[in-house]
């Protein structure tokens, strides 16, 4: 693969690259390079997780050598499962059987738990070198990473240890690339500005865009806070906002038939958004459109630049588009059901989970 091969696939449907003008120089230097993602394990896999499972294989086709991330230890923080390490940690499993089941080899890259780097002692000196490296308020804001505000006076210290430890896995897994949606920005550049001055590799940072919130809470804009993008995003802990990657084909034909979708409202729409970011990353798919001729008959839309002219000039109807939307989502997400009947590991991982009513 050639430089301009593999810049395209690296950089392919990301919101931003942090920088590009980095990520151009270590390409051309032709040295192996080595990025990571770093996912809590706090409940079932929404199908806005398959914005960043789509980057992590294009990554891997890039040849970075990924590192998965089992957040373990920040989950615990995070007080994701009501805190029970033992139900977070399975959860990692349950995850890493997700990403499988939507066809992505799990061989071509490494996975690390929290649990493993937090035995290091060199990695607690780490996270307070990045604590020394920083001001409490910089600390603070870069907390809305945790999707919680920094002014919630009562949540407990270790909220704090949070923002450090992500920084700390950076320096410690000794990391070219991250990558993250747009409401881990924060702490990227807290790791890009701590690396100066603790002498350590400055980060590339490649942001993947979020999935609107199905209730179309708001605009899914990259210049918006990270607290704000909390309250909009698609939500494991809201889910009404969410469709889950186990859910039935009733249950999404039900979501998604209920989800915000005006008329000609494109922007902050979800059902465009499930579009966008889900099929029309794949620049062979086409929207099939099945209506009477009535109504304008059948037709195939190519592009996502065509299906939001079309949807925005009112050439389409909202419940069109959501019954289209229904059959090709339920068509994506049929290897995965299949996965989780077939594994009997998998599908226990999704009981155990399931009869502790977590967040789905």
């Amino acid at each position: 693969m050639d430089f301009s091969e593999k810049l395209s696939l690296i950089t392919k449907n990301a919101t931003e690259v942090v920088t590009l003008i980095d990520l151009k120089k270590l390409l051309q230097e032709k040295k192996p390079l080595r990025g990571y993602i770093g996912v809590e394990p706090s409940g079932f896999f929404h199908v806005g997780w398959m914005i960043w499972a789509s980057k992590l294989k294009e990554l891997i086709e890039a040849d970075i050598e990924m590192v998965f991330l089992q957040a373990t230890w920040h989950a615990w923080i995070n007080d994701k499962l009501g805190g029970d390490m033992k139900a977070i940690q399975k959860c990692g499993d349950y995850i890493i059987h997700c990403i499988r089941a939507l066809g992505i080899n799990v061989n071509r890259f490494k996975v690390i738990t929290a649990d493993d780097l937090v035995e290091d002692p060199d990695y607690w000196a780490l996270v307070l070198k990045v604590a020394k490296s920083s001001s409490l308020l910089r600390m603070k804001r870069t907390m809305t990473i945790l999707g919680r505000k920094g002014k919630e006076g009562t949540m407990d210290f270790s909220k704090l240890v949070y923002p450090c430890m992500q920084v700390a896995d950076i320096f410690y897994l000794n990391l070219d690339i991250c990558l993250g949606g747009t409401d881990q920005r924060k702490a990227h550049m807290l790791a890009r500005d701590a690396a100066e001055k603790l002498g350590k590799k400055r980060v590339i940072a490649i942001h993947t865009p979020l999935m609107s919130s199905l209730t179309g809470a708001g605009r899914m804009d990259i210049s918006k806070s990270e607290t704000e993008l909390m309250e909009i995003k698609m939500s494991k802990s809201k889910p009404e906002t969410a469709i889950f990657i186990h859910d039935s084909e009733e249950v999404i034909e039900k979501k998604i038939s209920a989800a915000y979708c005006p008329p000609r409202i494109v922007e902050g729409n979800p059902v465009i958004d499930l579009n966008r970011y889900l099929f029309f990353t794949d620049s062979s798919f086409s929207l099939p459109i099945d209506r009477p001729r009535k109504y304008g008959g059948d037709i195939s839309i190519e592009s996502i630049e065509r299906l939001t002219s079309f949807y925005s000039e009112g050439k389409l109807h909202p419940l069109d588009l959501k019954n289209s939307t229904i059959k090709v989502l339920n068509e994506r997400l049929k290897p995965v059901r299949r996965y989780f009947a077939e594994n009997e590991e998998a599908r226990n991982l999704y009981d155990f989970l399931n009869k502790r009513s977590i967040t789905r």
